[in-house]
């Protein structure tokens, strides 16, 4: 169903980025970043916490 993304080059993604700043402008577009940054590091540090908790967990269960 979306195959089409596997083929989508980096001037493809320069037309859209622009098309996408026309339309919505700069604020909106900073923003959704800004965003999208902090839930992807809010990510990284779940999976972090989980492996350890995973870790702790596979340690004390072998005592």
């Amino acid at each position: 169903m979306l195959d089409f993304i596997k083929n989508i080059g980096p001037t493809e993604l320069i037309i859209i980025a622009v098309i996408l700043l026309l339309l919505f402008g700069s604020k909106i577009i900073t923003a959704f970043a800004r965003t999208s940054g902090e839930t992807v590091k809010e990510i990284k540090n779940v999976k972090k916490e989980f492996a350890k908790a995973a870790s702790d967990d596979s340690k004390s269960g072998k005592d």
